[in-house]
């Protein structure tokens, strides 16, 4: 049959040209396409599962060797490519997801964050002391603040959180993420966490594998407290403790039992107050393990 003679044209010339239109036209276009003038697009991969809500969490994966951004802010990914977004309870309405792939190429994504409205809780009739503290325990809680704040600042390499997450206790669900709280009538910062009622000295089970990174036996707010890294920047926080079954340092994994409820700390009655950070994001726990087992 006829064969392409002389000088090759670019496909997208040939075919806007007389030439284009003769009968061996389109074999010549054709062998051009499989000799790779014209490259396919690369299939990419960016992966993202979770709760596109304030106070929500996605786990996402893309390529090894990718770097990730959001909204500027570079995230840690792993050698397999998994990372994290988190949103926090009044996070804004968009965030932009960047992704730099290992070849340079780049990858651009709008997220859009479903807002949500919190719960009202008042609580009346505490203690003074439980609602404004005395001025000579402000230095003890501004150390406590700090130490907890530089667990949940920890930046491992570590992909616990890939285990999954249950909840560390069954029971009713007294409080929940992001209520604004009113003590005494007076607007105090909202919630952060989910509280579990439960009887004094119920196990409480590591939620996911991780590496607890604070153990204090008495903070003024939150009493006996254990904060355990996911790896990432992801943190779960355990408050108001009656006795801790860990050390610092400590591996664990996802149902071994680490603490039991109590009601220590700044507590009206017995339950544990989860919480769980990626860095400085406060995180809804709730949106991690679905419906509490028996309905309650």
């Amino acid at each position: 049959g006829p064969v392409c003679r002389g000088r090759r044209e670019d496909a997208r010339a040939a075919t806007r040209s007389e030439a284009a239109m003769k009968p061996w036209a389109l074999p010549c276009i054709v062998l051009m396409l499989l000799a790779g003038d014209l490259e396919p697009v690369r299939a990419r991969t960016l992966e993202l599962e979770g709760n596109l809500t304030q106070g929500g969490l996605l786990r996402a994966r893309t390529e090894p060797g990718a770097r990730v951004e959001i909204d500027g802010e570079p995230a840690r990914v792993s050698a397999q490519g998994f990372f994290l977004v988190g949103f926090g309870r009044d996070e804004k309405p968009t965030a932009v997801l960047e992704v730099t792939y290992a070849d340079g190429e780049r990858e651009f994504r709008e997220l859009t964050i479903a807002a949500r409205r919190y719960r009202v809780e008042r609580v009346d009739g505490l203690p003074p002391a439980m609602v404004v503290p005395a001025p000579e325990v402000l230095d003890r809680i501004a150390r406590e603040a700090r130490l907890v704040r530089a667990a949940r600042m920890r930046n491992d390499p570590r992909t616990d959180y890939l285990s999954g997450f249950m909840w560390p206790v069954q029971g009713r669900i007294s409080g929940v993420y992001g209520s604004q709280r009113i003590l005494n009538g007076e607007p105090r910062r909202p919630h952060f966490g989910v509280d579990i009622a439960a009887a004094p000295g119920t196990a409480v089970s590591a939620p996911a594998d991780g590496l607890v990174t604070l153990v204090h036996p008495d903070m003024y707010f939150s009493g006996a407290t254990i904060v355990l890294d996911h790896g990432h920047g992801l943190s779960s926080a355990f408050l108001h403790l009656s006795q801790i079954l860990v050390e610092e340092g400590a591996r664990v994994r996802r149902g071994e039992i680490i603490a039991t409820v109590g009601a220590s700390g700044r507590a009206t009655g017995a339950h544990l107050d989860w919480r769980m950070n990626l860095f400085e994001r406060r995180i809804d726990p709730q949106l991690l393990v679905g419906p509490m087992p028996g309905g309650e």
